[in-house]
């Protein structure tokens, strides 16, 4: 055999045998998201697909406040188990047996999470107390496997110990705090604020064990594409609430101009948002300051969530054209473009913190984006179809879409230039 041909790769690399917990190289080459991962991430369809139709129904029935809250609620929860994982995977994935089962583990926890998302929102609405107990039983299933994988990773990597044990000990203190919570039936609004003081311990724990214990060796380019895959994730409710609302209007008026227009404004506001998601410079920016993870990593959170939001909207369009909603015209449009603002205000802020640079292209973008939502409330305050209405929020992605292509891309590039010029500084 010459020596050109291909060799065939070791047995032992293509085995799951036990191998040390170490830690990922952070400069290694071409890492990408992992079949494990992915596989990981269908759970999260299931999750946001409940919440998502948890807080349609919510804003169709005028419950803005208990939808608000329930949604805010299970955002977080969702979003903060798929990081968690996420964040150590890209520091500590071995793929061994051990790290894959416990992986299955944990996408157990996801699905009893979402399980227990319907109840918790009809507890919210029905205002006596906080009916997580499901939920909190899928944390509790997630967050051992988790504190089992930071204890072997103190154990194995003994240069990240302090790190490691760090994060053990903040999920293990704040599952305490949701277990108590349980146990004891406080009223909402006491469960909300006792909820809110866990979810500040929850995000302290990186924050210290980052910053302060020694960090662990997470993969900026991986970590930016998982973030990236979680989005295209949250995007799928916006296919989920277009197949909806078109599937409300050719049942109402069969297939006429309506119908078009319903498919053209969910697809294309899905797809506009998608591309708006990526002008976000992640990768190049982290690989360089690590140190604006945080509030890159913080910040997606409300991203994602607005991204879910739209779709939940698109489904709330549905109920209000198969007359089943109990608001009117002007508020079913405020269901989607309201989310479709924050998640274009989010990803100019993090553009902005990434960079440090403010582009006067960016001001009359954002300028741009609201008029075109503007346009679309007084549309429906004036009585044009909803289905009209829909395109016209569909336009305000397009906005920053046309202005990056046209001229944005040559302001980042000079931005980047500069930013990944001067590390340390």
């Amino acid at each position: 055999m010459s020596s050109s041909e291909p060799t065939s790769p070791e047995p032992e690399s293509l085995s799951h045998h036990r191998r040390r917990m170490g830690g990922r190289d952070r400069h290694e080459a071409h890492r990408v998201a992992t079949p494990l991962e992915l596989l990981f991430d269908l759970t999260f369809v299931i999750a946001f697909g409940l919440a998502a139709s948890q807080f349609a129904h919510a804003m169709a029935e005028g419950h803005y406040g208990a939808g608000l809250l329930g949604f805010g609620f299970a955002s977080f929860a969702i979003s903060w188990a798929w990081i968690n994982f996420s964040w150590f995977s890209s520091a500590y994935d071995t793929d061994d047996w051990i790290f894959r089962v416990v992986t299955m583990v944990q996408m157990i926890g996801v699905l009893v999470l979402a399980i227990g998302l319907p109840p918790m929102f009809a507890s919210i609405e029905h205002g006596e107390h906080l009916d997580n107990s499901t939920m909190v039983l899928g944390y509790v299933i997630m967050r051992v496997a988790m504190v089992t994988q930071w204890l072997r990773a103190a154990k194995q990597d003994r240069s990240r110990r302090r790190a490691c044990l760090t994060y053990a000990t903040a999920i293990s203190v704040a599952q305490i705090g949701w277990l108590v919570q349980v146990f004891l039936d406080f009223p909402v609004g006491v469960s909300v604020i006792f909820a809110v003081i866990l979810a500040v311990i929850e995000m302290l724990g990186p924050y210290i064990a980052e910053r302060r214990d020694g960090g662990t060796p997470w993969h900026a380019h991986h970590i930016a594409e998982r973030y990236s895959c979680f989005a295209i994730i949250a995007l799928g409710e916006g296919v989920v609430g277009s197949v909806a609302t078109l599937s409300a209007v050719v049942e109402e008026n069969g297939w006429t101009m309506d119908t078009a227009l319903v498919g053209i404004a969910g697809t294309g506001l899905t797809f506009g948002m998608w591309w708006v998601y990526y002008m976000l410079p992640s990768a190049e920016i982290l690989h360089t300051h690590r140190n604006r993870s945080f509030v890159w990593g913080y910040g997606l959170i409300l991203v994602i969530a607005s991204i879910v939001a739209t779709g939940a909207g698109l489904h709330a369009a549905a109920y209000f054209i198969e007359h089943k909603a109990h608001i009117g015209p002007v508020a079913t449009v405020f269901t989607v473009a309201i989310p479709v603002a924050l998640f274009l205000g989010g990803i100019y802020a993090l553009y902005f913190y990434l960079v440090r640079r403010i582009e006067p292209l960016h001001v009359w973008l954002l300028t741009g984006t609201l008029a075109v939502i503007g346009i679309a409330v007084v549309a429906a305050s004036l009585g044009v179809g909803m289905a009209t209405c829909l395109v016209i929020v569909m336009l305000a992605p397009v906005v920053t879409v046309v202005g990056y292509e046209v001229q944005g891309h040559r302001y980042q590039a000079e931005a980047l230039a500069k930013q990944t010029g001067s590390a340390g500084h």
